[in-house]
């Protein structure tokens, strides 16, 4: 059994992966049978001089995906052929952006090698949404849904009625609703959501003892997009500001030649503009994070390379919540922490 697992000390992949990684294969490839009784940690451990701690966490990883059991004074089994376990995934995702691949790619990570993920782009078009699902009608076993459409005017809508008789005819325990909950499905469905006005204004609130050195907060919020946001964001930010006496202001879109006053903090949704009035505080010699602030809606890797500080839901967290309810079926609504991450931009 030892001779299954295949160490390279020489990689850059974490040894707690290799294990996971080699006993995966050989479950694939038939090496390892079904009810199998795999080596202890302390085998694995002694004989790849590995620390107990790396093994254990292997291990863990494999249980947490519901592939060996741990039977108390009797060791580690597997429990699950994965190539005869396939789950046949479909994703469908309002558009393609930074964070929705956080999202689908901590999802893909966590659910594992047991299944098949088809993922469909339909760019917040409904007649795009209800023609995959209609070529696709009870060809899955899951579908991973995030709702969020356009109307006639560009402007955002969770659903529509022909996107909820599309939806209602798929049976609910098959059925995941991702990121945005907004319908009659909150108190029946499996749903792994961000709740848009509570979110930015809790995360507001956090940032307060920052926020309060500005004397004026301004939203940039597209008021219509081609992949426009919940006006829920609005409501949220009104309710901030109203509340502890801020002086704000809603704008479209970040102009060129924009009106900078020293205590502005500025609050952007789209990359585009986030780059448009960093590039402007530059271009007139203002002090990011003294005189001028901004926060940016929704977190990147780069964002955080940069410095910008953020309110964002925890994407990474979000894909992997919802593998986990489908792997341990799992039911019920769980809603995403959205945190305010100070950087160096207010």
């Amino acid at each position: 059994m030892l001779s299954y697992i295949e160490i390279n000390k020489n990689s850059r992949l974490p040894m707690y992966q290799q294990i996971v990684d080699s006993i995966i294969k050989n479950i694939s490839n038939g090496n390892i049978k079904l009810n199998q009784r795999l080596p202890s940690i302390n085998m694995i451990s002694e004989d790849f001089y590995l620390s107990r701690d790396t093994v254990e966490k292997a291990y863990n990883v494999l249980k947490e995906r519901n592939i060996i059991q741990s039977i108390h004074r009797r060791g580690y089994y597997v429990v699950k052929n994965e190539t005869n376990c396939k789950l046949n995934i479909l994703f469908l995702v309002n558009k393609l952006s930074t964070y929705k691949m956080q999202i689908y790619n901590s999802f893909m990570d966590r659910i594992g090698l047991n299944s098949k993920i088809d993922l469909v782009v339909y760019h917040c078009d409904e007649f795009l949404f209800l023609n995959a699902l209609k070529n696709n009608k009870m060809a899955y076993d899951y579908y991973v849904v995030m709702p969020h459409f356009k109307n006639e005017n560009m402007q955002h809508t969770s659903f529509t009625n022909e996107v909820l008789e599309a939806m209602s005819a798929i049976p609910k325990n098959k059925l995941l609703i991702l990121d945005n909950i907004r319908g009659p499905f909150e108190d029946d469905v499996r749903a792994v959501y961000q709740d848009f006005d509570k979110d930015i204004y809790e995360a507001l609130d956090k940032g307060k003892s920052k926020i309060s050195k500005y004397k004026k907060l301004v939203l940039i919020y597209p008021e219509k997009s081609i992949y426009p946001y919940p006006k829920r964001i609005l409501r949220g930010f009104r309710r901030f500001c109203l509340e502890n006496d801020i002086d704000f202001e809603i704008l479209n879109e970040v102009c060129d030649e924009m009106v900078f006053k020293k205590g502005d903090l500025f609050i952007t949704i789209e990359e585009a503009d986030l780059v448009n009035i960093i590039t402007q505080i530059r271009e007139q010699e203002l002090s990011l994070g003294e005189s001028i602030g901004v926060i940016s809606y929704n977190d990147t890797p780069l964002k955080d390379l940069l410095g910008i500080t953020v309110m964002s839901t925890d994407f990474k967290v979000m894909g992997e919540t919802a593998a986990k309810m489908i792997l341990n079926n799992d039911m019920g609504r769980i809603k995403v922490p959205f945190n305010f991450i100070d950087r160096k931009s207010i």
